[in-house]
C-alpha cells in the first residue's frame, strides 16, 4: 500500500499526536514493544523496517490509549481491520512486537 503524501504527512501527525495522548515517551513505547527508541523513532517518521511496523504502532497505541479511557485521534489511512489487508502479515502485527 502506497501512500499519498498527504496521507504520509496525516499518518505521521496522527501517530505523533496519539502517542502524545498517552504521556508515554518513545523510550517507554520501544521497552513495551521490545525495541528500541531509535526504531519507534524511524517509525514516527514513517520509514519502517517492515510495511506492518506502523500498525504494530497503531495498535499499540490505541489499545493504550482506551485502558487510559482516552479519546485517540482518527486515523486516516490506517484504518479498518489489518486482517483484510492482504500485503500485511496478520500474525506478525498480532505479536505486538517487533522482531
Amino acid at each position: 500500500m502506497s501512500l499519498t503524501p498527504a496521507q504520509v504527512h496525516a499518518t505521521k501527525a496522527e501517530l505523533q499526536q496519539n502517542l502524545a495522548l498517552t504521556g508515554y515517551t518513545t523510550a517507554e513505547v520501544a521497552t513495551a514493544l521490545q525495541t528500541t527508541p531509535e526504531n519507534i523513532n524511524a517509525i514516527l517518521a514513517l520509514h519502517p523496517r517492515r510495511i506492518e511496523d506502523p500498525w504494530i504502532l497503531r495498535q499499540y497505541l490505541l489499545k493504550t490509549l482506551v485502558t487510559q479511557h482516552k479519546q485517540p485521534v482518527p486515523f486516516t489511512a490506517l484504518t479498518g481491520d489489518y486482517h483484510q489487508y492482504w500485503f500485511l502479515d496478520a500474525d506478525y502485527i498480532a505479536q505486538q512486537h517487533f522482531a
